[in-house]
């Protein structure tokens, strides 16, 4: 089963492979900005897995790239916690 299947499980995902760039002394801006590069990614390589990941593709595609910026910003934010 990938990580991609559960919503929970994504998150969680997400949020030990922050917590381990934060740990290696990765900036707040090179975060943000692999976040940006791992949503464009998904957005254009990987069919969502659940309802969650195919609202984030629908509005990932319609957005421009500040949008984009912002929607990568906030999981980054969401993972955190």
């Amino acid at each position: 089963m990938s990580v991609l299947d559960n919503w929970k499980q994504w998150q969680e995902f997400l949020g030990d492979r922050l917590q381990h760039a934060e740990n290696e002394g990765m900036s707040e801006g090179a975060i943000n900005n692999l976040a940006f590069q791992i949503g464009d990614y998904l957005a254009n390589q990987v069919d969502p897995k659940n309802e969650q990941e195919r609202i984030l593709s629908d509005m990932w595609s319609v957005a421009d790239k500040q949008e984009q910026q912002a929607i990568a910003n906030i999981m980054v934010k969401l993972v955190k916690e």
